[in-house]
């Protein structure tokens, strides 16, 4: 069996082939492809798109060259293409002074000629795993773009004696590294608490890094947590850092942990007790640290199923439990979350806040909001939109069907039946109302809403963000 080297390319360029045949020799042992070539353009052009993990460059390559003009211009060109990168510049015993100035201008390191064979594989070695660091950390900083948080527009409203006992645990939980697992129905606010939680911590000049396992495929949820190597499976062409190294330093927020499968839950399990992760295919483990952040819609019943869920990780997860009330228990904060939504979608839609009528205040705040806070985000906004410059009336906001409309059943075809008559047949605008009433309809509890509409929840969490929902 071939053992497997530990870097994929490295590319040598030197006029001298006696140099490219030794280098090319020596390099194999530690790269699974070695390129030489004698012309530095035709190495430019060959190279194309892929990413050496080392070059080695000469200094000189016309006859009676000694000033490494040549190699000076060809080691800015290849790192203006790819400015991460990793260059080792070749040159005579004479050549140092070269060799200083070639690294202020961007090569990694140097070797002379002739070279010691364990100076030169040390060298490369080296200068390879640079480059492995520099690709982690970049798609961590692609990461954590990713996962920026577009949520700072909306704070963590409530005054209730039930958000009171919820601010009071962020404020012990938030600056300690405990794990924390949050609690609540779909729409409650799971999602701002967890980054209330790392704002105050210790971490918070760090990334926090979120994962919606109701959103990740099961086939690749073990691949997206933990990583995966090069040719782990079919699929997996590069080695990938999953989310827990993404994370490190960090918060990691796990959505919708409930959601996560039965046989992948020790392995999260052992990466939590021992602060390591094992990516895919991988035979050695990475440390990490991280603070883990969880939530779930299961009831405190559901979780705490074996059947479900493992007792030692729900354990491990929640050494703090938050739970949140759903808005019906907390009536007396929706007049300020109304004036904040309000306030909030009259500046994106610029239009005029106006006060809002006592007895639509009254059925808002009787109204039992099955979709929790963004339910009633999601009425408001549309309020806003409908009403355009004048006041915003209960009829802007279908608290309940409206008179002369078919009540919604509960079968399989009720949110067809209970649309209105289809006067418009544009496909986007259908789509979009059948989605709303599948989540208005089940308290937009996901699943159930991607049953009622055939879908799977990963489809129907990409049509709510195709619709703004």
């Amino acid at each position: 069996m071939t053992q497997a080297k530990p870097f994929e390319l490295c590319v040598v360029i030197d006029d001298d082939d006696d140099i490219l045949l030794a280098a090319r020799l020596l390099l194999r042992s530690i790269f699974t492809e070695v390129l030489t070539y004698s012309d530095p353009e035709a190495a430019y052009a060959a190279i194309g798109g892929r990413t050496p993990e080392a070059i080695l460059l000469d200094a000189n390559f016309s006859r009676g060259a000694t000033n490494a003009a040549e190699g000076f211009e060809w080691l800015g060109r290849f790192l203006q293409r790819d400015p991460q990168a990793v260059i080792v510049m070749i040159t005579a015993h004479a050549g140092v002074q070269i060799a200083i100035e070639a690294m202020k201008r961007g090569a990694t390191d140097f070797v002379t000629k002739p070279w010691s064979n364990e100076r030169l594989l040390a060298t490369v070695r080296t200068a390879a795993s640079l480059r492995a660091s520099r690709r982690i950390a970049a798609e961590r900083d692609e990461v954590a773009l990713i996962a920026a948080a577009p949520s700072g527009e909306t704070p963590l409203l409530g005054t209730s004696p039930a958000m009171a006992r919820v601010q009071q645990l962020i404020d012990r939980a938030a600056p300690t590294d405990a794990n924390v697992l949050i609690l609540g129905e779909n729409g409650t606010g799971k999602e701002l608490v967890a980054r209330e939680l790392h704002r105050r911590s210790r971490r918070s000049d760090r990334i926090m890094l979120t994962v919606d396992l109701g959103a990740v495929a099961e086939s690749v949820i073990d691949s997206e947590l933990f990583g995966h190597v090069k040719g782990a499976f079919t699929d997996a062409r590069t080695d990938r850092i999953g989310r827990l190294q993404a994370a490190d330093g960090g918060t990691l927020f796990l959505d919708e942990i409930g959601n996560l499968p039965l046989h992948l839950q020790p392995k999260l399990l052992t990466a939590l007790e021992q602060r390591k992760v094992t990516p895919v295919g991988a035979n050695k483990a990475v440390p990490v640290d991280i603070r883990v952040i969880a939530a779930t819609n299961l009831s405190a019943g559901q979780i705490a199923d074996e059947r479900r869920f493992r007792q030692d990780l729900l354990f491990r997860l929640n050494t703090v439990e938050i739970m949140l009330p759903p808005l019906r228990e907390r009536r007396e904060d929706i007049p300020a979350l109304v004036a904040h939504f309000h306030a909030l979608y009259a500046r994106k839609y610029m239009r005029p806040v106006h006060p809002i009528a006592t007895d639509l205040m009254a059925a808002l705040v009787a109204y039992e909001w099955p979709g929790n806070v963004r339910a009633l985000r999601h009425a408001i906004e549309r309020a806003v939109i409908l009403a355009g410059d004048a006041p915003f009336t209960i009829e802007d906001i279908p608290l309940r069907p409206q008179e002369g409309t078919a009540p919604v059943r509960i079968d399989r075809a009720a949110v067809v039946e209970a649309a209105p008559a289809p006067d418009d047949m544009n496909l986007e605008r259908v789509e979009r109302r059948l989605v709303e009433a599948a989540l208005t309809k089940h308290g937009y509890n996901i699943s159930s809403a991607a049953a009622e509409l055939g879908l799977t929840r990963a489809s129907l969490y990409r049509r709510m963000e195709k619709h703004g929902l």
